[in-house]
């Protein structure tokens, strides 16, 4: 995968398999300790000691549909890449939580890339996920809920075109502002 947006896309895709009905994305940028961290965390099934031992293996998997799961070995590997690291926590029951590390400065560190067009994604292909994402760069904040925006628009379905191409544009336009450097 080029980009982190897309080990996110992945791993929320995974989320939702394990019958997720909520996930939580963070980023947080940190340019004084040269650091970046990636967390999504869900309210799925979770997995099992023994999965969880074995989820990081590529020739692992829990779908049918293929005999191996790159996703988390992938994104294992570009924190690695980036002096950085990745854990997982997970409980059956309590949902899954992955967190990734990685040296902001690095220079094989992966770009962020289209965050916006990933949770666009999301929301179109499964309308009524819940999503939470935070983004934290340096001292700025953003915070994109769709619970939150499913309120404001009174039951209007997020996955309509033209909603969504507002949230894709809102998303890119209010990252842009609070990764800009001082």
């Amino acid at each position: 995968m080029e980009d982190l947006s897309l080990h996110i896309l992945d791993i929320a895709e995974n989320s939702i398999e394990a019958q997720a009905k909520r996930i939580d994305i963070r980023i947080e940028e940190n340019h004084r300790l040269d650091r970046m961290i990636l967390e999504i965390s869900d309210d799925g099934r979770g997995m099992d000691k023994a999965l969880r031992v074995k989820a990081l293996d590529p020739f692992v998997t829990t779908k049918t549909a293929r005999r191996i799961g790159l996703g988390l070995s992938l994104l294992a590997q570009a924190a690695k890449a980036a002096a950085g690291k990745l854990t997982l926590r997970s409980r059956p029951g309590r949902g899954t939580k992955v967190r990734a590390t990685f040296e902001l400065s690095h220079i094989d560190r992966k770009p962020l890339g289209d965050i916006a067009q990933t949770l666009a994604t999301l929301i179109v292909a499964h309308p009524g996920l819940d999503i939470r994402y935070v983004h934290q760069a340096d001292q700025r904040t953003y915070v994109f809920d769709t619970r939150d925006l499913r309120s404001q628009l009174g039951g209007i379905s997020l996955a309509t075109p033209q909603i969504v191409a507002v949230i894709r544009k809102a998303i890119q336009e209010e990252i842009h502002k609070i990764r800009r450097t001082s």
